[in-house]
């Protein structure tokens, strides 16, 4: 991608323009054929939500943009992204309000701020707001990107341990263990898909069908559903997992 320059003042940086293989290309130009990661652009400013589309497009990510503060929530609160670039002066709701509503409803994906305001107050408070990072306008486009895949590479690590209530689901040995640690639990590899997919987003009710979908593909109807978590319950507890009457079911707060 041959790169802008003196978009939104001087919002690009100033090194010089190079072609970069796509994020989705393996060894030899090999395409690779897992999805490309997704990632939501926020930023109410037309000309730059644009530029970082085609600039993230091009760099292999699937990418939706908001531009205003109550798409960016609901966009948040209903799909999963592996990075949020969030702006914090947004039309209808702000950048902060809208991070910590996401924080507040179990969203976990990293989100990096992306503002004007620039000084170290800023920053501080963009990052106890609950941002993994903050980067200031105008920015570099390599910085930027460097930032996003360390992002990402910080966020599959910590991936691997899910929050179960006051507990934690290590997803490579299949155990869930209290906090302090005591004696770990240990999960076939469908309750711990179960488990996990719930544990995404744990204040929303999924329906047994959407849960079949996601853990069950296999299964010829939605029982398989109500049998895992009965076995859930069975190993964790009968709080580990919720029912809410006439919709499904979601994470407890075991």
């Amino acid at each position: 991608m041959q790169r802008p320059q003196g978009v939104i003042g001087t919002i690009i940086g100033s090194s010089p323009a190079r072609t970069r293989p796509s994020a989705l290309a393996g060894h030899h130009g090999v395409v690779n054929s897992e999805p490309a990661p997704a990632i939501l652009v926020i930023e109410d400013d037309a000309r730059l939500a644009s530029m970082l589309d085609e600039l993230l497009t091009d760099e292999g990510y699937a990418v939706e943009v908001a531009v205003d503060g109550q798409r960016g929530l609901h966009l948040g609160l209903t799909r999963t992204y592996q990075v949020v670039i969030l702006d914090r002066g947004l039309p209808a709701l702000d950048g902060l309000d809208l991070l910590a509503r996401l924080r507040r409803t179990g969203v976990t994906c990293p989100v990096l701020v992306l503002s004007a305001l620039g000084n170290p107050a800023d920053r501080v408070e963009g990052l106890d707001a609950g941002a993994e990072d903050y980067l200031a306008k105008p920015f570099d486009i390599d910085e930027l990107l460097a930032r996003l895949r360390a992002l990402r590479r910080r966020h599959l690590d910590r991936a691997r341990i899910v929050p179960i209530g006051s507990r934690r689901l290590n997803l490579d040995t299949r155990e869930v263990s209290a906090v302090p640690p005591d004696a770990p639990v240990r999960l076939s590899d469908r309750e711990s898909s179960l488990l996990a997919y719930l544990a995404t987003r744990p204040a929303r009710v999924f329906s047994r069908a959407e849960l079949r979908a996601a853990v069950f593909i296999d299964a010829g109807s939605d029982v398989a559903v109500d049998t895992y978590v009965h076995y859930l319950r069975r190993k964790l507890g009968p709080d580990v997992i919720a029912t809410v009457r006439g919709r499904g079911y979601r994470l407890g707060h075991a």
